[in-house]
């Protein structure tokens, strides 16, 4: 089943994608298409975001602010969390523009409906670039944006040729006859596209500040970023949370309860570090020393259930509960600590170093 699964994750976006250029070089070449591609295309666009939000989780990518502190190999939302309000009501815009031109009537879309559908899916194609351009570190998430840049350029090219039609057959009132005329031609769309674009981009900021965003939203949603192109954040250094799952615990339970003392370096990688955590290693390292033998069945149990348990600590009631039930056994390590060592709580203290040994 899970082969199955990846497969169709994989095949599908790229069929959908062949496809799509297929059905886009087919039209701007010969001017024609079937009578399914509007629903396929929808279809597309739904995967494609269904796949997107796929890969993101397991990417380990997390919709967190750019300071926010991440563990292992996890990443920082593309987009700044503040400002996605913004970025989430122009791809409403784009997507709307492409239902409106793509679904309304032909003879129902008056030339300034028309105007202003075509500049909102330049804003949706703008938005589009910019995530390609965003996202070039994990590559794959192009698939979907780009898909979607293809599928609205053809739409404009559908609208200014579906529109010609209608002048040349009349059933076009002659009173926006010019006009229309004007619109449908494709070398006068960009500066019709961009003339709409600045009020209708001044409406969009003023409904967006009376929510809270601000008139440069736009752009600090991509900048106010950490791990990503158009990035000008540094994100703290992730904390590796690894088989050791004491180590999950430290870092993942609430900090009044696991009681976190500071940072220290496991096999050469920063972990956080708590007094339960710092007993647990002393003993080990006591037993490691005293009875080697009976150490390493320890360890190989310890290690064969640690790590299975770790992948379970997901949330920080669960490690909070974890920390609990290993309480019993802490007191146990302090008491062996404390009767076989001389300074327990010197060999407790060097535990987890803030640096590695250096070398011999």
């Amino acid at each position: 089943m899970f082969y199955v699964i990846a497969f169709i994750v994989l095949v599908t976006p790229i069929a959908l994608t062949i496809w799509n250029i297929v059905t886009f070089i087919k039209y701007v070449t010969k001017k024609e298409e079937k009578e399914y591609v509007e629903s396929l295309e929808i279809a597309a666009m739904l995967l494609g975001a269904v796949f997107t939000r796929i890969y993101i989780e397991f990417a380990g990518i997390i919709f967190s602010p750019w300071n926010k502190q991440l563990y292992n190999n996890q990443l920082h939302s593309m987009v700044a969390p503040e400002n996605f309000l913004t970025i989430m009501t122009c791809i409403i815009i784009g997507f709307v523009s492409y239902y409106f031109l793509r679904f309304a009537p032909e003879n129902k879309q008056t030339p300034l409906l028309l105007a202003l559908g075509i500049s909102g899916i330049y804003i949706g194609i703008a938005i589009c670039i910019i995530w390609c351009v965003q996202i070039i570190p994990h590559a794959v998430l192009i698939v979907f944006p780009a898909n979607c840049i293809l599928i609205f350029i053809k739409l404009i090219l559908i609208t200014v040729n579906s529109r010609s039609e209608l002048i040349w057959n009349g059933q076009v009132s002659i009173k926006y006859k010019k006009l229309s005329n004007f619109l449908s031609k494709s070398t006068n769309l960009p500066v019709i596209g961009f003339i709409l674009l600045i009020p209708l981009l001044g409406i969009v900021v003023a409904i967006l500040f009376l929510f809270g965003q601000e008139p440069n939203s736009m752009i600090k949603a991509w900048t106010e970023t950490a791990d990503w192109t158009l990035s000008q954040k540094i994100a703290p250094n992730n904390i590796q949370l690894d088989e050791h799952y004491l180590c999950t615990v430290a870092a993942g339970g609430h900090r009044k309860v696991v009681k976190p003392i500071r940072t220290g370096i496991r096999h050469d990688h920063s972990v956080i570090v708590n007094r339960q955590l710092c007993v647990a290693n002393a003993f080990e390292q006591v037993l490691e020393e005293k009875i080697p033998k009976t150490h390493k069945v320890i360890r190989k149990i310890y290690d064969n259930t640690g790590y299975p348990i770790s992948k379970h600590i997901n949330s920080k009631i669960t490690a909070d509960i974890i920390y609990f039930l290993m309480k019993p056994l802490e007191w146990f390590f302090i008491i062996i600590l404390y009767a076989v060592d001389v300074h327990p709580e010197d060999r407790i203290a060097v535990q987890y170093p803030h640096k590695p040994k250096p070398s011999q």
